[in-house]
């Protein structure tokens, strides 16, 4: 099944409609958050206020990401008041765009996970369905977009110093990896 994902051109289609609406939602969630005076500082208190608690034992479910949320979040609102909405919206321009849609699917997966374990459900659980789905796909999720020029570029500007010893060690029984 993985094969199909990673490999599939009919499976990159999909995938493409997968992340042009993943995108979306994280671009159109950045750009309001830019535009609208975004603050983080009372969200951060209610989920400090109030974290997720294990209803028959009473305990914190997440007692390290509360403790994270109230020393080191909170202290520091501020930055988050820029970096969330600037991460959203690059993620979303990196899902719809096909431009390092891995990476860009990662770290959609990351802020989803750091709003659930906050305890906001909201669409989390959907994106993070198809944020899976799309990382899964690897490097075919990016096929029908930027990828399909950016990673053969990338690849050649980091392989170029392994490049230079190519003709030298021919023949010498030195063996090189076959994917440069």
């Amino acid at each position: 099944m993985m094969k199909f994902w990673r490999e599939n051109v009919y499976a990159a289609g999909v995938l493409l409609i997968f992340r042009v609406y993943l995108g979306w939602q994280w671009m159109t969630a950045g750009i309001h958050k830019l535009t609208g005076g975004f603050d983080a500082t009372g969200y951060l208190k209610g989920a400090v206020a109030k974290p997720v608690m294990d209803k028959a034992t009473n305990e914190l479910v997440y007692p390290t990401f509360t403790g994270f949320l109230e020393h080191f979040a909170l202290p520091n609102a501020k930055i988050f008041n820029i970096v969330i909405p600037i991460g959203e919206t690059l993620v979303g321009l990196g899902l719809i765009l096909g431009a390092l849609t891995t990476a860009a699917a990662f770290f959609g997966l990351l802020m989803n996970f750091m709003f659930l374990f906050a305890g906001t459900i909201s669409t989390n659980p959907w994106m993070v369905l198809i944020g899976t789905i799309v990382l899964a796909g690897g490097i075919n999720a990016g096929k029908f977009g930027v990828d399909y020029y950016l990673l053969p570029l990338l690849r050649k500007l980091f392989h170029k110093k392994d490049n230079k010893n190519d003709g030298a060690d021919a023949g010498k029984g030195i063996n090189t990896p076959a994917h440069i």
